[in-house]
């Protein structure tokens, strides 16, 4: 199956991610595998996201249960409104995501493909990313292999939003992105930015 990565997003009230953040700390302070802790800043608001490793997919099934079964979940469940987890697995073609500083922005693009769409991006994005890297690399691009299908999520992190806007210009002058016909395959498009929380590995 190779890399696959355990997604969860969590609303919370409006004004309590920071509270949220000082809980979840300690609640994943043992967690295995944990990529990220993210909070939306621009898009949609009020969401923590939380990124692991889920390529052990018996130990992402047991930590979902324990969580959800717990009644407070990840410590959280006073400033709680809604919470999704769903299993991703990345591009065959890309490398594992290593914890670092790569941010502090992180944009996360989730997108709803058609439904012929899939196998057409993966090899137009196989072709068009090590072009793209050249100006600012990716982290990951992954499909959903849960939840409602077929998404597909990639994320792009950069020193600023500022910075971000010139790369993006860039990458388009410079012909390298998007990939040629890529967008055809498309057919919903969420997009958020996210900072990390002070513990998040990545960063």
């Amino acid at each position: 199956m190779g890399l696959q990565y355990d997604v969860t997003i969590i609303t919370v009230r409006p004004g309590t991610h920071p509270q949220a953040l000082k809980v979840l700390k300690d609640t994943l302070a043992n967690a295995p595998g944990l990529l990220a802790c993210w909070y939306s800043e621009i898009g949609a608001l009020n969401q923590i996201l939380i990124l692991r490793d889920g390529s052990d997919a018996n130990a992402t099934i047991a930590s979902r249960m324990q969580t959800l079964s717990s009644g407070n979940p990840f410590g959280v469940g006073e400033w709680l409104v809604s919470m999704t987890m769903d299993t991703y697995a990345a591009f065959d073609f890309l490398p594992p995501i290593k914890p670092g500083k790569f941010g502090p922005c992180y944009e996360v693009r989730t997108y709803l493909l058609k439904a012929d769409g899939l196998a057409p991006t993966i090899e137009l994005w196989r072709k068009a990313v090590p072009a793209r890297n050249t100006v600012s690399p990716l982290l990951t691009a992954m499909t959903s292999m849960s939840g409602a299908v077929t998404r597909f999520m990639h994320i792009w992190p950069y020193p600023s939003l500022d910075e971000r806007a010139r790369l993006r210009s860039k990458a388009v002058n410079d012909g390298v992105w998007p990939p040629p016909g890529g967008p055809g395959h498309l057919a919903e498009m969420q997009n958020d930015i996210y900072l990390p929380a002070a513990f998040s590995p990545l960063h």
